[in-house]
């Protein structure tokens, strides 16, 4: 049954299948709709990729059909799709807008992967534990990541080197030295 759309025959059913899923992803469209029926084929697509039975669902609405069920969510435009967790409606994308809808329904697909609502709070990198003899690092990151930061970092070490030989070239070059050098782009202390 993965990837199934299915299509609302009455309000009723539309709330039963709210009440089925976590997540229910809503296409308003009209038959009559040029830009509803371009963006079919993506809607079809992500049923198919990401539909999860009880946690994530896709559902279409004729608005001709359900006048009803579209009055209720204040759709006037159409597509509209709707992004609705646990009955409440928490995106909304008017238009055909593939790349919105793609964003919005892998958004609540990784919702109801992974640990669910909760899995959204422990997103950093994290840290490993030190000692008094080896402070802290991020996860994954080397011994010499401090010193490579040093070398490669705007005021670092090779930075500091790639200033020096430019600054030597600039006033090595000139007439008067002093000054080109003070007017430099490379000029540390240069006018701010």
């Amino acid at each position: 049954m993965p990837g199934k759309i299915i299509p609302v025959t009455s309000a009723s059913h539309f709330e039963t299948l709210l009440s089925s899923s976590t997540y229910t992803i809503v296409d308003f469209y009209a038959d009559w709709c040029g830009p509803c029926k371009a963006i079919a084929p993506v809607f079809q697509t992500l049923a198919e990729k990401e539909t999860k039975p009880g946690k994530l669902q896709f559902v279409k609405v004729d608005v001709d059909a359900q006048q009803e069920v579209a009055k209720k969510y204040g759709v006037s435009a159409m597509p509209t799709f709707l992004v609705i967790k646990s009955k409440s409606v928490i995106e909304t994308i008017r238009g055909a807008n593939p790349s919105a809808l793609t964003a919005a329904v892998r958004k609540a697909a990784s919702d109801t992967g992974a640990g669910g609502a909760g899995s959204t709070y422990f997103t950093s990198k994290g840290r490993t534990l030190g000692s008094a003899s080896q402070p802290s690092q991020p996860v994954g990151e080397g011994a010499f990541a401090g010193l490579q930061r040093l070398m490669t970092g705007n005021g670092g070490l090779a930075d500091m080197a790639v200033r020096f030989v430019a600054l030597y070239f600039v006033s090595l070059f000139a007439f008067d030295s002093f000054k080109a050098a003070e007017e430099s782009p490379y000029n540390i202390r240069a006018r701010r």
